[in-house]
């Protein structure tokens, strides 16, 4: 359901020294939770239960990288993972991609660097021929929908939800294959 975000703690690569890496390394399912975890704490108030399911998913998902319909990138500054996205191609059914766990680190907000990650994430589901895109976020990250919307994600569903540890609008947004 996540999306966007990090306050940086180390000094960081510069936007342009930034790439797009697909597959598993090391540390990235503990930096991908790490991330979103200190995000949205911050900026939503979740806490341990959120953290907990981010790494959940994220580990089970990592678990099936071997099926050639999912997917997961990495925006590397040098070794360190300052963003990620993923397609999983298949908890959402026959001829659906579910975009996971988008997020980039504060330092490159306004770089291109999450174009870059979602445009990979979006061509690799074009390619594998899904005929739609979903993911879940919620109402509030306006950055994030906009970023979306530049994509052909149409707004298709909102509803409350609590799952996360504070209730919030949760949105679902849908992607036509082009």
């Amino acid at each position: 359901m996540t999306d966007c975000g990090f306050t940086p703690t180390s000094a960081r690569a510069a936007p342009e020294d930034v790439e797009v890496i697909s597959g598993y390394r090391p540390g990235l399912i503990a930096r991908i939770t790490e991330m979103h975890a200190l995000y949205y704490a911050r900026t939503s108030g979740f806490g341990q239960r959120f953290e907990s399911v981010v790494a959940a998913g994220l580990a089970e998902f990592c678990d099936r990288l071997g099926n050639p319909t999912n997917e997961i990138w990495a925006a590397m500054g040098g070794n360190e993972i300052l963003g990620s996205v993923a397609i999983d191609g298949e908890d959402m059914g026959p001829g659906v991609a579910h975009l996971r766990w988008f997020i980039v680190d504060d330092a490159l907000r306004g770089s291109g660097s999450g174009k870059r990650l979602l445009s990979a994430a979006l061509a690799f589901a074009d390619a594998k021929g899904f005929a739609e895109t979903h993911l879940w976020t919620f109402s509030g990250l306006h950055a994030a929908r906009h970023l979306y919307e530049t994509r052909g994600f149409a707004l298709a569903e909102e509803r409350p939800g609590a799952q996360w540890g504070n209730e919030v609008l949760e949105q679902r947004y849908v992607r036509p294959r082009p």
